[in-house]
């Protein structure tokens, strides 16, 4: 049988090369109407909600940000899957979409039912989008510590020093730090002294 398909095909090589050409020309042309990211996209839209908490523990994080920030979104328009994870410090929410979705229109609706989320502890920034990535997602998660320096020096060293040397590896779109403590400066006017003036 085999043998017998082989042999038809070598006895008209003319046919063989012009099917051929058809075939890479319907190729061309699926592949010019394929959505395409850097490879090609297996997986349904994507979008991931960070929320900052410094000083919470891990259970703290689960109901005073990750449970309200899940309600808000769960039942949105098209929202297929809700994935979350609560560490010390920090939420994380994956909102997957039906398959087929535009994930422009995808991260409008997340943005929307953010607005809906009450007011978070205090301490805490307000839930946020992450940039538009491919299907790839992240590839690598470091996590820094040190015996020597203190949450804030560690935290600055990592966003002044290694996240910059990350960013500019080739390849690199992105690099999102958290956890630690930021610096931040505070101007604390005294009304008494503004008073005497």
């Amino acid at each position: 049988m085999l043998s017998g398909i082989v042999g038809w095909t070598l006895d008209r090589p003319r046919l063989m090369v012009a099917a051929a050409i058809l075939l890479l020309i319907y190729g061309v042309i699926v592949l010019g109407r394929a959505k395409l990211d850097v490879f090609p996209d297996f997986v349904p839209a994507q979008v991931e909600v960070q929320t900052d908490a410094p000083g919470l523990t891990a259970e703290q994080v689960e109901q005073l940000v990750t449970r309200p920030v899940e309600q808000a979104i769960n039942g949105s328009a098209g929202v297929a899957a809700l994935r979350s994870e609560s560490i010390a410090g920090l939420s994380v929410v994956t909102v997957s979409f039906t398959q087929g979705s535009e994930p422009f229109h995808d991260r409008q609706v997340v943005s929307e039912a953010l607005n809906e989320v009450d007011k978070m502890p205090d301490g805490v920034s307000p839930p946020k989008v992450t940039p538009l990535t491919s299907s790839t997602m992240d590839l690598l998660k470091v996590g820094f510590t040190s015996d020597r320096l203190t949450p804030m020096q560690l935290r600055d060293l990592v966003d002044w020093t290694v996240r910059p040397r990350i960013l500019a590896a080739d390849g690199v779109a992105r690099a999102t730090v958290y956890g630690g403590q930021v610096r931040r400066i505070e101007a604390r006017v005294k009304p008494a002294a503004l008073a005497a003036r």
